[in-house]
């Protein structure tokens, strides 16, 4: 595959995303600052055989993941038949419980999942986490894959690649399969949200309304959007980009300046499909992630396609045991952390910090996991003229309606440190294009 024609144009592909205001915000030291996600052209390129086996795998994660949060939120037999110990969903950070006895318009619960994985140096593709409360990213690939296309036809007229311009598609689709009646919308805190990009190009991608809390009104448990004209109209499904805990200030935080009073009120009685469904946050937790593969056996009698790393539970005296012994060899991790926060490795801590790690480890037990280092995969990237190996992963997005769908594209995220592992935009990292062989 030849793809100079596309690396030769790196640099203006890089520009234009700048001119088109591709970034992400991050808070540092209390303040909002923009910055590029630097793309890289070489592409991560997976066969189709390949991709055909993660498709397999990340339907049937997202499927035992929907069926986990419908019953946990309801009969929660997975608890009462001893599978997932009650410790672990009720001390959960994301466990909402005023979301117990809610189900959502057509029992859909994650519409849009985010699964983090990368590939091991053993050939192995392993998950490292889901994110099934507010993922980000599709946009990237998107616009990135736009841009490429512009830049350099001919690589994309001779090499055979599934093309990603249908994901506005199918989140629509996906909006629209739940929808109870009225717009869809999607809901942005605003300006100064670190995937305000996202927010905007997706709602321009799928021509629906781009909202905040102030388009937005409650009136006789109906949700509207209060149009430019002053005309209102009913909205029957809200992609909202904002957290549970900001959504509702008289439901959830009512410090919250940037939600729309009683929306969960609206959702509860059926009027309005919130994508994602409030209280998803329990599986996104790390230490509910290490019950997924019982819960694919549990809810589906299958055994799981997809492997989780190598993952320990405190909590547990014997996994206590063993993470105390090998702690040097080992990442460790908060449960209630995203963004590349959060992750220490033992081989990287003063002795004094390993002692004060300890020290929290046995007073909070349920507040980590313990995982291997996987030794996963180098990949090619440019950097300043040269072509040096730096390792990545790769987020996969499931969109769920009737059944689960996997994207045939992803954002692969790479570390620009040579020596680290953390690939994430706010920890500093780029992305490239993801290339699904259709052939």
């Amino acid at each position: 595959m030849n793809n100079l024609d596309l690396l030769d144009r790196t640099d203006t592909i890089n520009g234009l995303l700048a001119r088109y205001g591709v970034k992400f915000g991050i808070y540092k030291n209390g303040t909002f600052k923009e910055q590029l996600f630097p793309f890289d052209a070489i592409p991560r390129v997976i066969e189709k055989e390949e991709f055909a086996y993660l498709e397999r795998g990340l339907k049937q994660r997202v499927a035992a993941l929907n069926l986990f949060l419908r019953d946990i939120y309801n009969e929660k037999k997975i608890v009462k038949d001893g599978v997932v110990p009650e410790d672990f969903v009720y001390a959960a950070s994301g466990y909402l419980v005023p979301c117990e006895g809610v189900t959502p318009p057509k029992d859909v619960f994650s519409h849009i999942s985010g699964i983090d994985l990368v590939l091991g140096k053993d050939g192995v593709w392993y998950i490292l986490e889901d994110n099934l409360r507010v993922p980000s990213g599709a946009s990237y690939p998107m616009i990135a894959r736009e841009l490429c296309r512009r830049a350099s036809p001919r690589t994309f007229n001779e090499t055979a690649i599934e093309d990603n311009r249908n994901y506005a598609r199918l989140l629509k689709h996906t909006l629209d399969y739940v929808n109870t009646g009225g717009l869809s919308v999607v809901m942005t805190p605003g300006r100064y949200n670190a995937a305000y990009f996202e927010h905007s190009y997706l709602a321009e991608q799928m021509r629906v309304p781009l909202v905040t809390y102030s388009d937005l009104e409650v009136e006789n448990d109906y949700l509207y959007f209060k149009g430019y004209a002053g005309r209102k109209e009913r909205v029957g499904a809200v992609y909202r980009r904002i957290s549970d805990e900001y959504m509702d200030p008289m439901n959830f935080n009512p410090e919250s300046v940037i939600g729309v009073p009683h929306i969960f009120d609206v959702y509860r009685k059926g009027h309005v499909a919130l994508l994602n469904a409030p209280g998803n946050g329990i599986a996104d937790d790390k230490g509910i992630y290490y019950f997924v593969p019982k819960m694919i056996k549990y809810y589906l009698g299958e055994e799981p396609i997809l492997h989780n790393a190598p993952t320990y539970l405190p909590f547990y005296e014997e996994d206590m045991k063993y993470v105390l012994e090998k702690f040097d060899t080992l990442v460790l991790k908060d449960v209630a952390e995203a963004g590349g926060y959060g992750v220490v490795f033992g081989s990287k801590m003063t002795r004094e910090q390993k002692e004060q790690f300890i020290a929290m480890l046995k007073a909070e037990p349920r507040r980590f996991i313990a995982q291997e280092v996987i030794d996963f995969c180098d990949i090619p990237i440019q950097d300043r003229g040269q072509i040096v190996e730096r390792k990545a992963d790769l987020r996969a997005f499931v969109l769920t309606a009737e059944e689960p769908v996997v994207w045939k594209s992803g954002l692969t995220r790479f570390s620009r440190n040579p020596d680290s592992f953390i690939v994430n935009s706010s920890q500093g990292g780029g992305f490239k294009d993801t290339w699904v062989l259709s052939q």
